[in-house]
Formats: structure tokens, sequence, C-alpha cells
């Protein structure tokens, strides 16, 4: 069929894949991070207090007080490439790019902050994508990180005339491709240190505990996720959670407290992993590998190693890869 001449141009046919993840700030600036936080915490399911009651402790209080503070830690960990979380991303697309072919578009966004979900699934469609595979890079599911990730698709969707058709990766905590990478990793880093750790400490991201009575699988994703890889290991994981936020009880023990009685009870060298990352960023690289080294050396421990995130090694790219694939599968043409 021959379209008339005077048709408007239409790109379709093509695949997309979206890698997501969290966000950054665009720079390690009080005013950048405002603008990060803003947004970040005006999202109802990260913050679940009526706004009524939340939005002037947020703009009054906290947009007042830690844009300050988390602006510092930023600083600690910018690098020439920007944001880590950011350059691990566009690092991880691009290689997942080679990996899948040509005959895939793979792309890759943010929650908050740019590059936006709305902006690249537009991308994508004028590309000529009308199926995309939507990615976000949490291994474990949670309503404040991968359930945001549909709302966003969804606010931008509302707003295509021709939309295209979805798949979106689950959640892949207990997944064999998954833990095998996580092995491979934690088996090299921990070869490479220059002590053997008493202790193996597996750092997840707090949510507050009434989330769990709430119906939210998060919790019991991280417990799976660590009792598999303790078992891959043939050693057993010490579990805690990291980044509380106000007074409110979150899930328990607290990394930081962890770290700071870990001495007392006789361990003087730990290693600490975080198997809820994706990619590194400021709790991992400033909240874990910077500040939780001080907070363990200065309570009595000798000896101190943070083993980085999958990011875009080898084993991380390669297990990404699988998964995508399987969840490609009837979109591509069969080789």
């Amino acid at each position: 069929m021959v379209r008339p001449a005077d048709h408007p141009p239409v790109q379709n046919g093509r695949i997309g894949v979206l890698l997501i993840n969290l966000g950054s700030p665009e720079a390690p600036t009080t005013a950048a991070v405002s603008t990060y936080l803003k947004e970040f915490l005006s999202d109802r399911r990260v913050v679940e207090i009526p706004p009524l009651l939340w939005q002037p402790i947020l703009r009054g209080f906290v947009l007042t007080t830690r844009p300050r503070r988390s602006a510092h830690a930023y600083a600690q960990i910018w690098t020439e490439e920007g944001s880590p979380l950011v350059a691990i991303t566009r690092r991880q697309a691009e290689k997942i790019q080679t990996a899948l072919g040509g005959d895939v578009i793979v792309d890759w966004a943010m929650r908050y902050g740019q590059p936006s979900i709305g902006d690249r699934l537009a991308a994508l469609q004028a590309a000529g994508c009308d199926r995309i595979l939507l990615a976000p890079l949490y291994p474990q599911y949670s309503s404040a990180t991968t359930a945001t990730v549909f709302d966003a698709a969804a606010a931008a969707l509302a707003k295509m005339r021709w939309q295209p058709s979805l798949r979106v990766l689950p959640p892949y905590y207990d997944d064999a491709a998954y833990i095998a990478a996580l092995e491979t990793s934690v088996t090299t880093g921990l070869a490479s240190l220059s002590f053997v750790p008493d202790t193996l400490i597996a750092s997840f991201h707090s949510l507050p505990a009434r989330t769990l009575d709430l119906g939210d699988p998060y919790y019991c994703q991280c417990m799976k996720t660590a009792r598999l890889l303790s078992e891959a290991l043939g050693r057993e994981l010490k579990i805690s959670f990291q980044s509380r936020l106000g007074r409110a009880k979150w899930l328990e023990p607290a990394t930081d407290v962890t770290l700071a009685s870990l001495p007392q009870a006789g361990v003087r060298k730990i290693a600490i992993i975080a198997p809820g990352f994706a990619a590194d960023n400021l709790e991992t690289l400033e909240e874990l590998a910077i500040r939780g080294r001080e907070s363990f050396i200065d309570s009595g421990g000798t000896d101190f190693a943070y083993l980085p995130c999958l990011n875009d090694s080898a084993a991380g790219i390669s297990m990404l890869s699988t998964l995508l694939s399987r969840e490609l599968a009837g979109w591509r043409t069969a080789p």
C-alpha cells in the first residue's frame, strides 16, 4: 500500500527498552538538590502522609534544611561524568544495547530528575518504537519505587494519541541469573581484599515498618534475596536496613546502629554489600562507603570494605541482558 503524498511521516515497527532508576540532582548544589528533593518527596507513594499535612512540613522545614546537607554528601561522590547513578545507568544502557543488538533500541531514564520517563518514552516512540519494555532497575518490588515507575509511565501515556504497547520487567529478587551475578560479584570482591571479614553485611534501603503490614512485599523479597545469596556463597549474611527518614518506625535492624555496635560484640573486620541497588549511588557511596566506614572504625573496628553494586560489570550486564531478552520473547524476530 502506497501512502498518500501528504500523509504525515510515521515511524513504527521497532522495539524499545527503557532502563529506569531512581534519579539524581543535576549538580551537587543546594539549589539542584532542593529541586530534586521537592519532586521526589512530593510523590505520594514515597511519602504517604496526606498532602495537606505533609506539604507544609516539606516546604517549611525539609526543603530549608536537608538540601544543604545532601549537597555536601553528593559533592563527596560526584565524578567528572556527574552523578555516579546517572553515569552508571548510561553505561548500562550502552552495554546492553551492544548485547541485545540493533533490532532493539535501548534508552534510559530517571524516575525523578532528568532525563524523565515521559521524555524518553516520547523519544522512543518518535524513533519508531511501537513496543516498549519498561525496565525498573529495582530487584525488589516496593510501591515507593517500582510502582512509581508505572505511575510516571501512565501519566506520559495519557498524553499520547498513539500509544505504544508496553511490557514491564518484573522484580528479579529471586531470579537465578540475579543471584548468580551477585555471587560472582561478591566472591570476586572478597577475593580482592587484604583481610578476611568476620562478618558480611547485606544492607537494603529501609521503608516505614507499616508498609509491610499494608501489604508491600519489599521486606520479604529482601529477605529472600539475602537467603538465596547466603546459600550461593555458603556463608551467613547479616541483614540490615539503611536510610531512615523521620521518627516513624522503619524496617530493622538499622545499618547505622549495626555498624556502630558490631565492634563491641567482637566483630572487627567486615565487608558490606547493597544487593537492593542495581547501581551505586549516594546511599552506597556516601552513606555506606564513607559514613558507614567512619562509624565502624570509630566504634573500634579495624577493617572495613564496601563491595560495589553490579553496576555495568560484565556479570551485571550479562544478567540484565538475560532478563530483558526473556521479557522481549515474542516481540523479537526468532533467529
